[in-house]
């Protein structure tokens, strides 16, 4: 190898390091900044549909449990009315 090479190599490597850490701090370390803010964003819209989600199950569970209860009751009171209905005369 030439001895006049190494340095040029050495300066050549050098200068694309020192290249390569400007573009990485100027162009990389904003996007990473940029995908981290926009993790968060999406992370807290999450959490909210998640908290929706659950309110309107919560609001759902507790109207079937009503719904149930007056189909249950019906049938009690309904089967209530035929046994009253065969105790009465029909004249």
């Amino acid at each position: 190898m030439d001895p006049i090479l190494i340095p040029i190599l050495a300066i050549t490597l050098g200068i694309s390091l020192g290249f390569v850490a400007v573009v990485g701090h100027v162009f990389v370390k904003p996007w990473i900044q940029y995908k981290r803010e926009q993790l968060q964003v999406q992370t807290q819209l999450t959490a909210e549909k998640s908290a929706q989600y659950t309110a309107k199950t919560d609001y759902l569970e507790k109207r079937v449990q009503v719904l149930e209860r007056l189909v249950t009751d019906k049938a009690t009171y309904l089967a209530e009315e035929i046994e009253d209905l065969r105790d009465e005369p029909l004249n």
